[in-house]
This record gives structure tokens, sequence and C-alpha cells, in this order.
């Protein structure tokens, strides 16, 4: 342990929450994200209302709980600020495709925040950084100077979403919810077949031995970056 080491890792976070220096939280979304984008932005922005609002911090113990409606850039920047995660099980996926994020205290008090920004208003707000990102991303063509130009001009873009108004980026609504129950702690059983620990909730019998889901044949899901799929286990 380093002697500048505290009981809370995100301390340094917090502080910025408090002070209000979303410029900060968005450089250090950066590092957990691996580049900037508007997506992360709106995640930072989202996260930080509500969390302000609701006037709270994670400890990583399920105490407060984020309900995102998409996986993409955006979900990291949740992430980051609110410390909600799914390894802490403090975040929950629903796969609906919008850019919101809701969240809650364990009493059920919470605050759902959409982001409001379309494509067409972005096109208008950063036409160069849109274009090239059609390029680049969307269409998977260009070099690499395209693809450093555009790091440069995403990150140009995320910054400048820092300054623009709540009221034309994001919508806020008080809500009330009901949460799932604690995440238990559960044990773990070897496969019988290839020999790895399993969770017990996934472990399936098959002629009378325990066997991971994979080697029983049976369907389980996929998150991918097109939603949540089932897969069948002998794939």
């Amino acid at each position: 342990m380093t002697d500048n080491a505290t009981d809370d890792p995100r301390e340094k976070i917090k502080k910025a929450i408090e002070s209000g220096d979303t410029n900060w939280l968005l450089e250090k979304a950066g590092e957990l994200h691996g580049h900037y984008c508007p997506g992360l932005a709106y995640g930072v922005r989202a996260a930080y209302r509500a969390v302000t609002d609701l006037g709270v911090h994670s400890t990583g113990m399920e105490e407060v709980v984020a309900i995102v409606e998409t996986n993409n850039c955006f979900t990291d920047g949740i992430q980051f600020v609110t410390g909600c995660s799914f390894g802490n099980n403090a975040m929950l996926f629903r796969d609906l495709g919008k850019t919101a994020v809701t969240l809650s205290k364990r009493s059920g008090e919470g605050v759902r925040v959409v982001v409001d920004m379309d494509s067409e208003t972005l096109a208008k707000r950063e036409p160069e950084a849109m274009a090239l990102f059609q390029k680049v991303v969307a269409e998977r063509k260009g070099n690499e100077e395209d693809s450093i130009n555009l790091r440069q001009l995403w990150r140009r873009a995320s910054f400048n979403t820092l300054d623009v108004p709540d009221a034309e980026l994001l919508k806020v609504q008080p809500v009330t919810i009901e949460l799932p129950s604690y995440a238990p702690i559960l044990a773990s059983t070897r496969c019988s077949v290839c020999g790895e620990n399993v969770m017990e909730s996934r472990i399936r019998m098959k002629n009378g031995r325990p066997v991971c889901l994979i080697c029983s044949g049976q369907e389980y899901y996929e998150l991918s970056g097109i939603g949540i799929k089932g897969r069948c286990g002998t794939e």
C-alpha cells in the first residue's frame, strides 16, 4: 500500500463532483473509455446531473444503483462518475437503445436523465468531426491520418459538450422505482467436463453430473454492440 492511499479510492472523483469540475471528470473517464467522444461526454453530464440531484456517492456496495438503457460510449461515462458498474452489481442494463440513465437510492428514490441531443443537432455543432466520424467509424474507411484527426476533433467536440446548458442537452425527471434485491453471494462448482469453476447459478446437471452452460449445450446470453442475444452452448 502506498503512503498516499486512502480507504476511499473515489475520493478525488467525489471532490470533482462536489466542485463541479466536469472537465476533470471527462478527462479521467477518457482513461477508462480509451478515447474522447460526445457519447462519453453525454454520460459524464447525465451522471453528474443525477448524482448531484440525488446527493449521493457510491461505494460500490449497491447502496446506489444505475440503470442504463444503452450499451455504448455513454455507459462508460455513467460508470466512471456514478461508481456504479457491472462488476460491483450496482449497474443494470435495459436493452432499450435510449441514451438515458436512472440513478436510484436503495429506497427507490431516483432520477432519470435522458440525453436530448440527436445526431443532426450534433452534426450542426460539430460538422467536421461528424463527417470524419461517418467516414472512419460508421463506414470503416479512411487512413491512419484520418483516425488521428478524428481523435483530435472528437476530443474537442467532447469538451465542447460540457458547455451546452442542461436545458438544451438533458431531460430530468424524479422517479420512484423498485430495485432488485442485493446480489446474492454464490458458491462456485467445478464443471465435470471442462474442469472450470462456475457460479452455481449457471451450473446445469447432465447425466447426473454438474456442467457449465457451454458444456451442457444449453442457451446462454451474450451482450455485444448490437444488444443482448441468446447463443447455444455448443457454438
